[in-house]
């Protein structure tokens, strides 16, 4: 792969630090041994400026160029899974219930190599801003540095970052303009019926059926209200409900999320699913309490941005090994809170043949190493 010469000379030591990072892993805004690495490390590289404790665990670090010209930021996620991993490598989690099962280790690690990198160069003008990000997983880490200001303190005119990916070729990269990842939105559904003896039904409003019911007609949402040429998702996820074997319980909850790639079947999928759940529940005589909570929004690249970050990609991974027009998927991402903020572009670095993100069997694969780095340095090298 055609990546730059220095870099593949320091790969192990980002590899090594992606293990260590991999090794002791930390949750959400809570991330003091991450964050502190992170920013012992950049000290060490002589980046000019070191902000931390940005959006409670953050880290920022300013990297000044030749002369004049554009502000890019970069971004990495810093934080783990509350997983336990089965993966048995020597680098194993050290931390029981949590685990580095999306990959936040290497891209954390690869925006540390692009940062010594840059620092020690500065073959560019402008800028380079690197936000070093907390929370990812659920808790909006993105949304909280937006709004403690780096967009605006650190001058971003863009941003990008890039997400490893199992199942694609190894140190290939993805990437689409537009939407490129959903919204994710998720739903608690209480049923209230009236409980009773499970061999009386007849003196009950069993909320185990109408939630039977629900869920059945919750599936044809996306199917029967959602034009076909666009995408929606929408999954029960959860159903509790009971205690015993011959008691009708007089509730049942159902919870689950809802996918989509723009705001318009955003709002009908919430529509719909309060009409209908509204609908099926006192068809049978029962009450519905819901609870929509919309969560991070559609990863949306700008055209222009997407259009660099994949002649960038051409020229660090070759032109047959970059796809610019990508499916989205239907994961969620809260980089989409600094797109919203700034034009930019989200990419997808492949992870090769490695178990699914999320899972506890999943790894980073530190081959692809020199070639997440070498991108990043070059969306700083040619921005113009």
């Amino acid at each position: 792969m055609p990546v730059i010469n220095r870099i593949a000379e320091f790969a192990d030591e980002v590899a090594e630090w992606r293990r260590d990072f991999h090794a002791h892993p930390e949750l959400g805004y809570d991330l003091p041994r991450t964050s502190g690495r992170v920013a012992e490390l950049l000290k060490g590289f002589g980046v000019d400026e070191i902000h931390t404790g940005i959006a409670q665990s953050g880290v920022v670090g300013v990297i000044n160029g030749r002369g004049p010209g554009r502000t890019i930021g970069l971004r990495a996620d810093m934080d783990a899974l509350p997983i336990n991993e089965r993966t048995g490598v020597p680098y194993a989690s050290q931390v029981a219930g949590r685990m580095h099962a999306c990959g936040h280790d290497g891209h954390t690690a690869m925006l540390l190599g692009a940062a010594r990198y840059l620092a020690e160069t500065r073959n560019f003008d402008g800028r380079a801003i690197l936000l070093f990000q907390p929370a990812e997983e659920g808790g909006a880490g993105g949304k909280a540095m937006v709004e403690a200001g780096v967009m605006d303190t650190f001058g971003i005119e863009e941003v990008y970052g890039v997400h490893n990916m199992p199942g694609q070729a190894a140190g290939s990269i993805a990437l689409r303009p537009g939407a490129l990842m959903a919204a994710s939105d998720a739903f608690d559904i209480v049923v209230e019926g009236k409980g009773g003896h499970a061999a009386w039904p007849q003196n009950t409003i069993d909320p185990v059926m109408i939630s039977a019911q629900l869920i059945l007609a919750l599936h044809t949402i996306v199917s029967r209200n959602v034009d076909p040429i666009q995408s929606a998702v929408l999954s029960v996820t959860m159903l509790h409900g009971g205690e015993a074997f011959n008691i009708i319980p007089r509730s049942v909850k159902l919870t689950g999320t809802v996918r989509s790639l723009n705001d318009e079947v955003r709002d009908l999928m919430e529509t719909r699913l309060r009409t209908v759940t509204e609908g099926i529940v006192e068809t049978f005589g029962g009450k519905a309490e819901i609870d929509y909570r919309r969560g991070y929004p559609v990863t949306m690249n700008a055209e222009d941005q997407a259009a660099y970050a994949a002649s960038v990609a051409e020229q660090v991974a070759g032109a047959e090994r970059v796809d610019a027009s990508i499916d989205p998927k239907m994961g969620g991402e809260d980089f989409s809170y600094m797109l919203q903020a700034r034009p930019g572009a989200y990419a997808f670095l492949g992870n090769g043949n490695s178990g699914e993100l999320h899972s506890d069997t999943y790894n980073f694969n530190d081959e692809v190493i020199p070639v997440g780095v070498s991108y990043l340095v070059k969306l700083v090298e040619n921005a113009r």
